[in-house]
Order: C-alpha cells, then sequence, then structure tokens
C-alpha cells in the first residue's frame, strides 16, 4: 500500500469527501496536513502542487490533484491500480 498524504483544512467539505471516498476503497490511513493550521505546511503545498486549493492528494510520489481528479480516476477504474 503506498503511502497517501493529502494536504487538507478544517471545515473543507471536498476534503472530506476525499477522506470519505479513500474509506470506500478500503483506505485507513493516511497522513493528514492541515494548512489552516501552520501557514508553512500552505506554501509547502503550493511550491509541491502550484495550487492554492485543498485537497491536495499525493499517493505515493504521484500528485494526484483534488477531489475532483481523485473522484475522475474512481470512476475511471485507475485509482485502484495508484493504491496497489
Amino acid at each position: 500500500m503506498p503511502h497517501i498524504k493529502i494536504y487538507t483544512a478544517h471545515f473543507c467539505p471536498y476534503c472530506t469527501m476525499a477522506k470519505n471516498l479513500l474509506k470506500q476503497k478500503g483506505i485507513s490511513e493516511w497522513e493528514e496536513i492541515r494548512i489552516d493550521l501552520d501557514p508553512e505546511y500552505r506554501r509547502e503545498m503550493m511550491t509541491k502542487t502550484g495550487r492554492k486549493t485543498v485537497p491536495q492528494i499525493f499517493i505515493g510520489q504521484t500528485h494526484i490533484g483534488g477531489f475532483d481528479d481523485l473522484n475522475a480516476l474512481n470512476r475511471s477504474g485507475d485509482l485502484d491500480n495508484f493504491l496497489q
């Protein structure tokens, strides 16, 4: 199982949906980094992804993107390949 890292913020509905989708796929552990708790985390996320919005999801070393990207991978059937 690859390491999963998710940059999130409190009260972010898309963050919750991303975590729920991972749970539906049988994933129960990930590293969650709350960018609203420390501005350095936001800078780190923006440097790594070029994006300002959360969630930003990494599976292994691959930047998946946000919830819409994660959901599109799931609908296409490709998410399972990333999670193996």
